[in-house]
């Protein structure tokens, strides 16, 4: 019998967004821009972890696909509560995956500007 373990692993970042909106009332979840979550390597629907930089706050949810090139990154539902429009976050996802294969992946991290857009060669 073979026995298998799996370790989460950093798999994507988006590293310092500005919040631009906050929904209480809108189903749960982060709606963030495509032209993010395409190069981040973030699909719709992955669960993410959010760290509040502005006040140290950190949970999960799923994402939703924003309307690209807008730099929305807008939270929904009850994690409305845990940001202020303007606060600078940091979207992290993760994967599972062997000792062996995680010895050799490399994760993928964006850089936006502070409009939220990527920057051209690089970033």
């Amino acid at each position: 019998m073979t026995n298998f373990m799996f370790i989460e692993v950093f798999k994507s970042k988006i590293h310092r967004v500005r919040v631009t909106q906050a929904d209480l009332n809108y189903i749960g979840s982060i709606t963030i821009d495509e032209d993010l979550m395409e190069a981040s390597n973030i699909i719709e629907g992955e669960k993410v972890q959010i760290v509040n930089n502005n006040n140290g706050e950190r949970f999960e949810t799923y994402t939703i696909r924003g309307e690209r090139g807008s730099g929305v990154i807008c939270l929904n539902g009850a994690a409305a509560r845990r940001v202020q429009v303007g606060d600078i976050v940091i979207i992290i996802s993760y994967a599972y995956m062997t000792p062996e294969e995680a010895k050799d992946f490399r994760g993928t991290a964006v850089f936006p500007d502070e409009n939220n857009r990527l920057v051209k060669g690089g970033g």
